[in-house]
């Protein structure tokens, strides 16, 4: 008998080489940058980013065949999901990092100060994000999240020169580090409750508990507290204008768009999979959270001056659109997966809009030296395709038709409709006044690109590269088509988590 005990204990349990492609492929390609950056030194530095990028792409080959396959793969006892939803977001995130290498390539050429090393941060922090997506167990979300986070304190800080980058870099550290301290202690409950740390586990054990367990409440409160920062929702946002304003440009964009999609990604894992039966606890939660990022970022940002703090602010008001249709996920099923499918909806188009508005803010800044709004007035003049660029992004980012973003808010808007409660109008109206103001600050910086003289009546044109040319192409084609097509993205991100109850 103790025999047989031990070979159970110490018996591998069943991978699935398939479903867990994607991870061994990133893993293969920084294991790869790494032993060309020991071996060829300085020599590897004009090809490390190429080899990246091609790694990236090559990952995205083991999703498409598992898309095409169909099958949900569950592991270690549906600790670990390969599903649509998984699919569909590990797309999204490396598509984001591809993007993010584009545009990081002019300051590996530029700087003194990025090394091959950051290819490797960011293919490891992608990995987090990949293994994130899949995660259905508190531990594998803790782990995957540090393992996407670690990277990203070291790249916001890799100006080693620069003074406000190392203030980012520890502000982000320090803010990050107490975020996790709260979201583990939430765990800790939650486990002390249900015994188990598989959501689906937990998830039965909430709905087993009465509704006046104030331990249930502390737990779910904590937990989504800790991952509110990492989506940086006010008032847990105060990391991000400092952050993105230190942190180098590219390094930003990662963070504003993949980095805080994984957010939400484990998120929407934890309400669809393990909070679910405690909708009493999250929906007032997360409707305070989306009117308050939205009214707090949208105000704040119209006081800016500096453009990428303005997208930071942006940022935090983007946030409370995505998650508001999860203030009535909880209704029913069909409302919970229209609520899923809409927030997937707008991380995809979000993701193009928003690393498009920085591809243009990093090529006019190269010119300028500058971030200040000041700085891209008359941008017309000398660069009318960027400027024209910029109207596309932010005019989706305003919602404004027929750009991808217009179809983002129109699903965010008919859910809140469709759940047919007061609270669900409520905050439609919130985001209908919110969309106004955000519109306000983005018409004012288009303005001044359009109309205004240059400063200094400097008209020499912009430098491009291939790599910023072919990001930006990226980004607008997908934000244009998401626009003009929506059924093509609504089609993949007709996601469910309640399918398989996690």
């Amino acid at each position: 008998m103790t025999v047989d005990l031990l070979t159970l204990a110490f018996q591998r349990p069943h991978i699935d080489w398939h479903a867990v492609a994607p991870e061994l492929t990133l893993l293969s390609v920084g294991a790869l940058i790494t032993l060309v950056d020991i071996v060829f030194l300085e020599k590897a530095r004009p090809y490390t980013a190429a080899l990246s990028g091609l790694g990236v792409l090559a990952t995205l080959i083991p999703i498409l065949t598992l898309a095409f396959d169909g099958a949900d793969r569950v592991m270690f006892g549906g600790a670990y999901v390969v599903d649509d939803f998984a699919l569909v977001t590990k797309a999204v995130f490396l598509l984001a990092g591809y993007v993010v290498i584009l545009l990081s390539t002019n300051y590996v050429a530029e700087g003194d100060y990025w090394e091959n090393e950051y290819y490797g941060l960011l293919l490891a922090s992608l990995m987090g994000m990949v293994m994130m997506a899949s995660s259905r167990d508190l531990i594998s979300i803790f782990v995957a999240l540090e393992l996407l986070s670690i990277p990203a304190y070291l790249m916001v800080a890799w100006r080693k020169r620069d003074l406000r980058s190392n203030e980012a870099g520890l502000k982000y550290y320090l803010m990050g580090v107490f975020a996790s301290a709260v979201m583990l202690y939430g765990m800790s409950l939650l486990f002390g409750v249900s015994g188990s740390t598989q959501l689906s586990h937990i998830g039965a054990s909430l709905a087993e508990v009465g509704p006046s367990v104030a331990v249930v409440t502390m737990g779910v409160i904590f937990v989504v507290a800790g991952f509110a920062f990492k989506v940086s929702a006010a008032p847990f946002h105060t990391w991000a204008p400092d952050v993105y304003e230190g942190a180098p440009t590219p390094v930003t964009a990662f963070l504003a768009v993949a980095s805080k999609a994984a957010g939400f990604v484990a998120l929407l894992q934890l309400v669809y999979v393990g909070f679910y039966a405690r909708a009493d606890v999250f929906e007032p939660l997360v409707w305070i959270l989306a009117a308050v990022s939205m009214t707090v970022g949208n105000l704040i940002a119209l006081r800016q001056t500096n453009l990428v703090r303005l997208m930071a602010y942006s940022g935090v008001a983007q946030t409370g659109f995505i998650i508001a249709p999860l203030a009535v996920a909880g209704h029913s099923g069909a409302i919970g997966d229209q609520a899923l499918s809409a927030t997937v909806t707008y991380l995809a188009i979000y993701a193009a809009m928003n690393l498009g508005a920085f591809a243009v803010i990093i090529t006019l800044a190269r010119k300028t030296g500058s971030a200040e709004i000041g700085s891209f007035h008359g941008a017309f003049h000398y660069a009318p395709a960027l400027t024209v660029a910029m109207t596309v992004f932010f005019g989706s980012l305003a919602g404004i038709p027929p750009l991808g973003g217009w179809f983002a808010k129109f699903e965010v808007f008919r859910v809140l409709a469709t759940a047919g409660e007061p609270w669900g109008y409520a905050l439609a109206v919130v985001a209908a006044v919110n969309a106004v103001i955000a519109l306000y600050y983005y018409a004012n910086v288009l303005l001044k690109m359009w109309v205004e003289d240059a400063p200094e009546g400097d008209h020499s044109p912009v430098p491009f590269t291939p790599s910023l040319t072919s990001a930006l192409a990226i980004c607008g084609g997908v934000t244009l088509l998401f626009g003009v097509m929506p059924q093509v993205v609504a089609r993949f991100t007709d996601v469910s988590l309640l399918a398989l109850g996690g």
